[in-house]
């Protein structure tokens, strides 16, 4: 009996130590290189990349490693979609409507004017349709995509005079990315797209007259208050604004299965934790901000609606000259009506009523 039950013990040792090395094989040494659109030092939206990179490296013992720079380091911010189309690197942490120069459909996976919130925005990517359709236009660019970070509702920038009618928007010279630049075009403002780490020299030389970025926690670090003091809100053209970790459609097929399903869970994390990072930064941040002489002010009624209005005209414009633009236009705008017939039930009056009876010091 004791020699049964000592074969049997060393039989399961064995079975053991076979299985150990049996799965480190299965991992292999994988090294890439993921460039941001970001500068180090917003470390909220940075970061993202560096949560992907860890935890895709922890889970696998080390052997798949994901080098992270920083915008500029490889290439410039707006140029990080291309070194992935290329095959300059594997995989990039960036805003797709950066891209929306080489097709308005690129707006679809950051945010479009009166779109979706974030938790609309994630229902639709993973279980609307949205991501499927992205992929379908993406793999254009040779290009994989999965969703990789919200901001949640914008505010709607800095401004160095006080808007209070439509005409206040003619001429404004404005850092304003993506899609929402042609809108704010049939308004009178002319757009600029500048990288993120460029925007605060631009707006202190006075090249433009006003910025948006993303929210309180980013736009107290850039120190836009400091050169621009009214602080509008909110930003309709991202109320959801979400991020990409774009991957090489060679590189992604060229995956083990269990890589591939790691760097999809490793993405799906880095997309909750930057939104739960900024919901819980932009308060202090905006709190302090406002002690500093920020000029809190909402855009009009009038601004607001004209917005709307110029906003559906550019839908209409684009839909019937880009396929692509409407097959993603169409459901995205289906999925809202019906995420909003919802919306307005529960999570509106429940937050509204919270809102109205808050108890905390007021701004």
């Amino acid at each position: 009996m004791k020699r049964r039950h000592f074969l049997g013990v060393a039989g399961a040792g064995t079975a053991g130590a076979i299985a150990s090395p049996a799965i480190a094989q299965a991992m292999p040494e994988v090294k890439w290189r993921i460039t941001s659109s970001f500068p180090k030092s917003l470390d909220t939206i940075f970061g993202a990349s560096e949560v992907l990179a860890k935890a895709v490296s922890e889970a696998t013992d080390g052997k798949f490693q994901i080098q992270v720079f920083a915008a500029g380091e490889i290439v410039p911010a707006l140029q990080a979609a291309d070194a992935v189309t290329n095959g300059t690197v594997e995989m990039c942490h960036t805003a797709s409507y950066y891209y929306v120069g080489k097709d308005p459909t690129f707006a679809f996976g950051t945010a479009v004017p009166f779109g979706l919130n974030s938790r609309q925005q994630n229902a639709w990517f993973y279980h609307g349709g949205g991501n499927e359709l992205l992929n379908e236009f993406y793999k254009k660019a040779n290009i994989y995509a999965l969703p990789g970070g919200n901001t949640g509702c914008q505010m709607g920038g800095w401004f160095r005079k006080e808007l209070k009618t439509v005409a206040d928007l003619q001429g404004v010279k404005m850092r304003i990315g993506g899609f929402a630049g042609q809108v704010m075009s049939k308004l009178g403002v002319v757009p600029q797209q500048i990288g993120g780490g460029d925007i605060y020299p631009a707006l202190e030389k006075g090249t433009i007259d006003a910025a948006e970025w993303v929210g309180p926690a980013d736009d107290e670090k850039l120190g836009f208050n400091k050169v621009a003091p009214y602080y509008y809100y909110p930003g309709w053209w991202e109320g959801g604004a979400a991020l990409h970790f774009f991957i090489n459609t060679k590189k992604w097929d060229e995956l083990p299965k269990t890589y591939k399903s790691l760097l999809t869970t490793a993405a799906a994390h880095a997309n909750i934790d930057m939104q739960a990072k900024y919901d819980a930064r932009n308060p202090a941040a905006l709190k302090r901000l406002v002690a500093a002489g920020a000029q809190l002010r909402p855009f009009s009624q009038e601004i607001l609606e004209a917005c709307l209005k110029a906003s559906k005209e550019v839908y209409a414009e684009t839909s019937a000259k880009n396929p692509d633009f409407k097959k993603l236009y169409d459901s995205m705008a289906a999925f809202r009506s019906d995420e909003y017939l919802w919306f307005q039930i529960a999570e509106y009056t429940f937050d509204n009523f919270l809102i109205r009876s808050r108890v905390s010091n007021q701004l």
